[in-house]
């Protein structure tokens, strides 16, 4: 691949299938271990990936050499996620690999490009914001050990059934259930569609459907739970747990995160970890009665196309 340039510009380019290895590297080295799981899982899907599929995948060089790179990582329905280049990459890079990348999101009419920062590098969420993004959600991080159990005011008989039993339609209006006025990500609800959102969290777990539930109760349907084996970080994340707004405050959400710890637990993992919107202070109250710690915070920000969610 030739490119067109004085030799000591600054320019960025989709990266040649050459220098794909030290374009990855570039966008691990010097990220938090967390990071770099995290995206050692997202290229692990790449392995049998056309080469197509890396055409978001954008390159800064100055002199000959790579100085930077993004990747604009392809998920089900149309979204996307943004994964940034590495701490202290020149600012100069960082501006031109942005504006590659929007401009990418932007040509395939991407629905919704997300990433998430930590609100400690405000500089990084004041350049994403003035490369177009919003912010969507506030989040906490939280962490706990499987072998704790919230005390129960009575028995609480829950039955837990393989979410894959579930037709497609009876998978979608169980999620619009337990979505409608949760307090979870709000804006990125109105966003997407239900279907945008199943699909999403299919993304986010290589097992899906193997540990996830639907919940019932007295013979009814009221929630659901979705865990995900996150065996790189030796723990299980808690993707969702919800209930439809008809069995809320009755105890049933205490009932629940106990059968999601006892299945961790029964698994050999001894922490389960989550995500939960800054806002939902009654979940947050609840898990922090579990015995769940805040390890870290992100913020949620997006590209967004101009289709909105049903």
């Amino acid at each position: 691949m030739t490119h067109q340039h004085n030799a000591n510009s600054l320019f960025a380019a989709p990266c040649p299938p050459a220098q794909r290895r030290e374009a990855l590297l570039q966008l691990a080295a010097a990220h938090d271990p967390e990071f770099q799981a995290v995206l050692s899982i997202a290229l692990k899907k790449m392995s049998n990936a056309p080469e197509a599929a890396w055409d978001g995948l954008w390159v800064s060089y100055k002199a000959g050499q790579i100085m930077g790179a993004v990747w604009v990582q392809r998920l089900p329905m149309n979204m996307a996620q943004l994964w940034l280049p590495l701490p202290g990459v020149e600012a100069g890079h960082v501006d031109l690999l942005l504006r590659a990348a929007h401009q990418w999101v932007t040509t395939h009419n991407i629905r919704l490009c997300h990433v998430e920062v930590s609100p400690q590098t405000n500089p990084t969420e004041a350049l994403l914001i003035a490369h177009g993004m919003q912010p969507l959600a506030h989040l906490d991080y939280l962490t706990g050990r499987s072998d704790q159990r919230l005390a129960l005011n009575k028995h609480t008989p829950l039955s837990l059934q393989p979410f894959s039993l579930l037709s497609n339609a009876e998978q979608l209006a169980l999620l619009a259930a337990v979505g409608q006025d949760s307090l979870d990500s709000s804006a990125l609800r109105e966003l997407l569609s239900v279907e945008e959102l199943l699909a999403g969290f299919y993304q986010q777990d290589p097992q899906a459907p193997r540990h996830w539930y639907a919940i019932h109760y007295q013979q009814a349907l009221v929630g659901v739970l979705l865990l995900a084996p996150r065996e790189a970080l030796g723990r299980w994340e808690l993707l969702l747990m919800g209930l439809a707004p008809e069995w809320r405050g009755q105890g049933l959400g205490r009932a629940l995160l106990n059968n999601a710890l006892q299945l961790a637990q029964h698994e050999g993992i001894e922490e389960v970890m989550l995500a939960v919107d800054k806002l939902n202070l009654p979940a947050k109250q609840l898990y922090r009665q579990a015995g769940f710690e805040c390890y870290a915070e992100q913020r949620l920000l997006a590209w967004t196309g101009n289709h909105q969610g049903r």
